[in-house]
């Protein structure tokens, strides 16, 4: 608490004598025109210090007599080291010590520079991984993966699913989206100090009790041994989600007593063990008749990324992974005959949570298929989503995304548009991407987004967050993948899983609106439509339908 004259008071020290005032039950909120700063632009207090490059990140951290750590693991994802020769290691410039962990070897040296250096310097041998050791054969785990015995859930089903499919014309999809890395400008880093008395760790983690129960059980502790000192991150997207840092850290400190260590994960190193984004293919069936969609089956197959996470932290769980089924379960459309069901992959590279998570797949596999019912229904994208809209305050956000973008149906000469709607975390959102084609490929022109966060509590953050979460969507959905070859994946800096570009991106026109009674979060449901409405704004525009991620196998962008 800062009082008017800038005394700071720590609230652990007003405990005592709040304790003594009788709690109110009967408050209710202030009118909200005597609000001071809910729903006006508040400057963040840490901007200056970003922009002038002054605020201490995790990377920066420094300690006396520190000594800096970098690690060559097993690119197959946890599996063991077999045999390493570090001669070459040893004699290089700063090196210290070369030490053997779990699944692969550290490098101790008197800068990271140094310590990374030598580490790729480590000859070793690796034990195979555990899942398929190339790509297409992920892809044939998956497509064989629609089987009762990897049911995760029939999520939702309404009328006589195989008797609509019956009626009318049919329509039948198949979609898929890749494994994707998180990538940070951040790499992977810590600080750790082990003593007789237990350790110390200093990383940027989003669950700092799973960081005291890896780094603990990595070493033999307990918990309560292990002090967090939670840092700033520079980017996560569910990359500080996971403890591929924090258990390796722990082991180098552990070998290394009374001396702190800093870790820093190369790019490289960071790509290879990165836990990415879960690999999904949907299929989808559907008819149309008289101008309705009259059905619509909706299955997808995927490994399952929230139940990985989990286990890794802990606390494993024997249920559905709910994530698979974000976007794919929750259509607000009045599809008389509808299901979805999603199939856990088994014995894939483990995944993880990546912004905005299952929607991120699921949500385009659903709005590029209504699309397709859409079109073969003979209706208007934008129209039929609104008629079809069984939520008041969801239908709200396609018409103000309608009205934002004067959708008045097909643009011609080359230019087209997409719409897609889908609701993550509760906050429905849809969105208007609008392309033009050139002698060198696609070009975005302009986006149009429309969320409903029940309060816009800050402006100025709704919208950058809002704008971020279409940028990464958008540069996602053209550009990226990840792939393997021999167990470990072969995409490992920027160069070869690119963002979109400065001059790819559109020009972003954000609107939030409050209809609906709770505040909701925004961070992440930005992501899930910008794929299927550039898709489905390509298809408008070429007569193309691009059903699988990333789009630029299938067309070139400008």
């Amino acid at each position: 608490m800062i009082l008017p004259n800038g005394t700071k008071i720590a609230y652990v020290d007003l405990s005592a004598d709040a304790a003594k005032i009788p709690p109110v039950l009967d408050a209710k909120p202030r009118d909200p025109s005597t609000w001071r700063m809910l729903g006006k632009p508040m400057m963040r207090l840490d901007i200056r210090e970003k922009v002038m490059g002054e605020l201490k990140f995790g990377i920066d951290m420094k300690m006396d007599g520190m000594l800096y750590a970098s690690v060559k693991l097993n690119p197959a994802k946890g599996q063991p080291l077999k045999s390493y020769d570090a001669g070459k290691a040893r004699a290089m410039p700063g090196v210290k010590k070369i030490l053997e962990i779990k699944n692969g070897v550290a490098v101790i040296a008197t800068n990271s520079w140094y310590a990374m250096k030598a580490a790729d310097a480590v000859v070793c041998e690796w034990a195979p991984s555990a899942y398929p050791a190339e790509q297409a054969d992920h892809w044939k785990v998956l497509e064989s993966s629609f089987k009762p015995e990897f049911l995760g859930k029939e999520w939702k089903k309404i009328g006589d699913i195989e008797g609509g499919l019956k009626t009318g014309t049919r329509v039948e999809a198949e979609y898929r989206a890749p494994y994707v890395a998180h990538q940070p400008l951040e790499p992977l880093n810590g600080i750790g100090l082990v003593t007789d008395k237990g350790m110390e760790i200093w990383v940027g983690h989003q669950s700092p009790r799973f960081v005291q129960y890896v780094a603990a059980t990595a070493i033999g502790l307990k918990p309560e041994q292990v002090t967090f000192h939670n840092q700033w991150t520079g980017g996560s997207f569910g990359h500080r989600l996971e403890y591929e840092n924090v258990r390796v850290l722990a082991e180098i400190a552990n070998q290394m007593k009374g001396t702190p260590i800093k870790l820093v994960f190369s790019r490289e190193e960071d790509f290879l063990q990165d836990i990415p984004r879960q690999i999904a293919i949907a299929r989808h069936r559907g008819s149309v008749d008289k101008g309705k969609i009259v059905a619509a089956d909706l299955q997808l197959a995927s490994t399952a990324p929230l139940k990985g996470l989990l286990e890794r932290s802990g606390t494993p769980s024997k249920d559905p992974d709910g994530q698979l089924a974000a976007g794919l379960w929750n259509v607000y459309y009045d599809i008389p005959n509808f299901r979805a069901t999603s199939y856990e992959a088994q014995g894939l590279s483990p995944s993880t949570t990546w912004r905005s998570v299952g929607a991120s797949t699921s949500g385009f596999f659903t709005e590029s298929f209504i699309d397709e019912l859409i079109h073969a229904a003979g209706l208007d994208p934008m129209k039929a989503r609104i008629a079809m809209c069984t939520v008041p305050h969801y239908r709200k956000v396609l018409e103000t995304v309608a009205e934002m973008s004067d959708w008045k149906g097909p643009l011609g000469n080359g230019r087209g548009r997409g719409v897609a709607f889908v609701e993550s975390f509760g906050t429905p959102t849809a969105e208007v991407v609008e392309v033009s084609m050139t002698d060198r490929g696609i070009r975005i022109d302009k986006v149009w987004i429309a969320v409903d966060v029940g309060k816009v509590v800050d402006p100025v953050n709704f919208e950058n967050q809002v704008q971020g979460g279409v940028v990464w969507g958008l540069g996602h959905a053209i550009n990226c993948e990840l792939t393997y070859a021999k167990g470990a994946v072969q995409q490992t800096n920027y160069n070869h899983h690119e963002a979109m570009r400065i001059y790819q991106c559109p020009v972003i026109e954000v609107r939030g609106l409050e209809n609906d009674p709770k505040v909701r979060g925004v961070g992440e449901p930005p992501v899930p439509p910008a794929a299927p409405a550039l898709a489905n704004a390509i298809f408008a525009a070429t007569g193309k339908r691009i059903r699988e991620m990333p789009f630029n196998k299938f067309i070139d962008f400008v």
